[in-house]
């Protein structure tokens, strides 16, 4: 019997901005976007710069609402679909199945890097020293030296910072994780040690999804890709 290890399923995926400031003028961004992701797999959006790819990663996770479609999510032996689900699911959804990487640091204040990136541990129930040894590991092993551990990540260079956000996303070792543009302000050796954990994490059975417009990097990490092609503007939105 096969397994069926499918993640994510999207059909018929469309998203539209409308411009209040405009006179409601229609911003078309995706339409008829289909394909399924499964644990294993690095899926990687391609396509050029403005097509949509982060519009549609942060349709994944909830962050946009979808103009039309569907997106399913496996939620341990049930699917979820983000488009008809309430915050509370949303949150949840969050919290225990997706992790998500943006291109930039978003911490509380003053919080040490060591608790930023042990954070999503312990609200998924990981006692706090036992958060902190794995938030360690990854800080250690992302090159972000020891005698920032304890210290507001808000002080530190852009590479570094980013660094943090990486090893937060990784932290809690979601089934599903979102990266979009993890790579961009780091250095080559850095984005080689990126690139080893991306292979990693879904070789031990997660599924992600990501964006990387540094080829190296795509071509180190994708296991498949899919075309998202830019839509044109309505005549006379």
């Amino acid at each position: 019997m096969t397994v069926d290890t499918t993640m994510i399923e999207v059909r018929g995926l469309g998203k539209r901005f409308v411009l209040h400031n405009q006179g409601g003028a229609t911003l078309p961004v995706l339409h008829a976007v289909s394909f399924e992701a499964a644990r294993g797999e690095c899926l990687v959006l391609d396509g050029a710069s403005g097509a949509g790819k982060s519009t549609l990663l942060r349709c994944l996770y909830g962050n946009y609402l979808a103009s039309e479609g569907s997106i399913r999510i496996r939620d341990g032996g049930q699917w979820m679909d983000v488009v008809q689900a309430d915050a509370r699911r949303i949150q949840r959804l969050r919290r225990e199945v997706i992790g998500y990487v943006s291109q930039f640091l978003r911490a509380v204040p003053r919080v040490p890097a060591l608790d930023v990136v042990a954070e999503p541990l312990r609200r998924r129930g990981l006692a706090p020293s036992r958060a902190r040894e794995r938030a360690a590991g990854l800080l250690a092993r992302l090159n972000v030296p020891e005698r920032l551990w304890r210290l507001p990540p808000a002080t530190f260079s852009g590479g570094e910072q980013q660094r943090v956000n990486i090893a937060r996303g990784f932290a809690a070792g979601h089934d599903i994780l979102l990266l979009d543009e993890p790579t961009a302000s780091l250095d080559a050796g850095n984005r080689d040690v990126v690139a080893r954990l991306i292979r990693e994490t879904a070789a031990a059975g997660c599924c992600i999804v990501g964006v990387f417009h540094d080829e190296i990097v795509r071509a180190a990490v994708a296991t498949r890709m899919i075309d998202v092609a830019p839509l044109v503007p309505e005549q006379g939105a």
